[in-house]
């Protein structure tokens, strides 16, 4: 690029029409150092006629091949069309089971196990997507938590006793006390804990930490079952193949 001092005492001193000028400015040699050699001989060719016209007309435009493209460096070659990206798209996936399980006694049981057993072949062909556990009931819940020492699951029931304790059935603290003296504090701790849970789900498994393992929570020990309550748990798989 030159200084515009310099250019006007080049186009000074070389006594240059003002339409050669104009191609000059319009057509900097950086420019030209990106065309094919041809196409600088066709610009060069274009310059001095324009500069050797006694009437300074403009350049016609058949001396530049019509559709020459002058600067282009974009490569199209890789670039996918809405067709292509349609069919390399992943196909999305939707599975859902309900299972029942009947909780030995109140407390924190570790069902791991029964939820990977009841989606083993669907998950399988999930590469990436979420796993969602849904319990149907108002006196139980479900969690995660540590997965290998059982202690950690009677320190949880302890726990959730002192946080809602029984005797406020029998104080006067709960008005619903028709059903049993478990069941309000089951209804709080169901509530506290939560009836559902959201799993990733990551090349066909379920993205859980080592010690992580999935609680389904009994909140009750008496009521119209007896023998324990059977929980019915919805798992809705999502994701893509």
């Amino acid at each position: 690029k030159f200084h515009p001092s310099v250019m006007f005492h080049f186009v000074k001193s070389s006594q240059r029409s003002l339409s050669s000028l104009a191609l000059l400015l319009l057509v900097p040699t950086a420019t030209l150092a990106f065309v094919s050699a041809p196409l600088r001989g066709t610009f060069a060719a274009a310059i001095s006629t324009s500069a050797s016209s006694p009437n300074n007309s403009p350049v016609e435009s058949s001396s530049i091949p019509a559709g020459t493209a002058l600067c282009s460096t974009t490569d199209n070659t890789n670039r996918e069309t809405p067709t292509t990206m349609a069919k390399s798209a992943p196909t999305p996936v939707w599975y859902q089971h309900e299972i029942s399980i009947t909780a030995p006694s109140r407390g924190c049981h570790l069902i791991t196990s029964q939820i990977q057993n009841a989606i083993k072949d669907d998950i399988l062909g999930i590469k990436i997507g979420m796993a969602n556990l849904f319990i149907m009931h108002t006196s139980a819940s479900l969690t995660i938590n540590e997965n290998a020492d059982p202690d950690v699951r009677r320190d949880m029931e302890v726990a959730l006793n002192k946080i809602v304790p029984a005797q406020w059935t029998r104080d006067g603290t709960f008005l619903h006390t028709m059903e049993g003296e478990d069941d309000m504090p089951g209804h709080v701790k169901s509530s506290l804990m939560g009836p559902s849970l959201n799993v990733p789900i990551r090349n066909g498994r379920l993205a859980l930490g080592t010690w992580q393992g999935i609680y389904l929570n009994e909140h009750r020990d008496q009521g119209g079952w007896g023998g324990g309550h059977q929980r019915n748990i919805i798992i809705t798989l999502q994701g893509q193949a």
